[in-house]
C-alpha cells in the first residue's frame, strides 16, 4: 500500500490552503504595488532592513532572511539600488560579499507602505477570522515551520 496516499479531505484542504496562499499573495502584492509603487520583493527587502541593526545586512544574510537565492536576490538589489531604495557598500570584513545598507529613501518607502499595507492585513486576512480560529493558525503555522525546520536537518 502506497503510504503517500492522500484521503480525499486531506488532499482538498492542500489545494485549498494553497490556493488561499496564492490568492492573499496576489491581493496583498497588488496592494503594495498600487499604493506604495512596491513588489512584493521590495517590501520584502525593506522589512528586513528596516529591522536590522543599523539598517543594514550583508547580502548573505539578506538573503537567508528572506528565503532568496542569492543569485535572485543579486538582480533585484540592483534594480533596487536604481531606484535608491538601498545601496550597496563593501564588505569590510570579507571582500566576497557585500553590506546592503536601507537609504533615507528606502525608509520612506517603506513607511510610506506600511500603514496601508497593514491596514489590507487587517481587512484581508485578520477580520475574515474570529481570535479562537487567528490563535488556532497561529498555532499550525507554528507546527508546519517547525516540521519544516526538522525535516531539512
Amino acid at each position: 500500500m502506497n503510504s503517500y496516499r492522500l484521503s480525499a479531505d486531506e488532499l482538498a484542504t492542500w489545494r485549498s490552503f494553497i490556493e488561499v496562499a496564492s490568492d492573499l499573495s496576489t491581493v496583498f502584492g497588488a496592494q503594495l504595488q498600487k499604493e506604495a509603487d512596491l513588489s512584493p520583493g521590495d517590501y520584502a527587502v525593506l522589512l528586513a532592513l528596516s529591522e536590522a541593526d543599523e539598517h543594514h545586512l550583508r547580502s548573505s544574510e539578506l538573503a537567508a532572511t528572506i528565503a532568496w537565492e542569492r543569485s535572485r536576490l543579486s538582480h533585484h538589489l540592483a534594480r533596487m539600488e536604481k531606484r535608491d531604495l538601498l545601496r550597496r557598500d563593501e564588505c569590510l570584513t570579507d571582500n566576497r560579499g557585500a553590506e546592503i545598507v536601507l537609504t533615507e529613501a528606502g525608509a520612506e518607502a517603506f513607511r510610506r507602505a506600511s500603514v496601508p499595507h497593514l491596514k489590507a492585513i487587517k481587512t484581508t486576512f485578520v477580520d475574515a477570522l474570529t481570535p479562537a480560529q487567528l490563535h488556532d493558525l497561529a498555532g499550525i503555522t507554528a507546527a508546519l515551520r517547525d516540521h519544516l525546520e526538522n525535516t531539512r536537518s
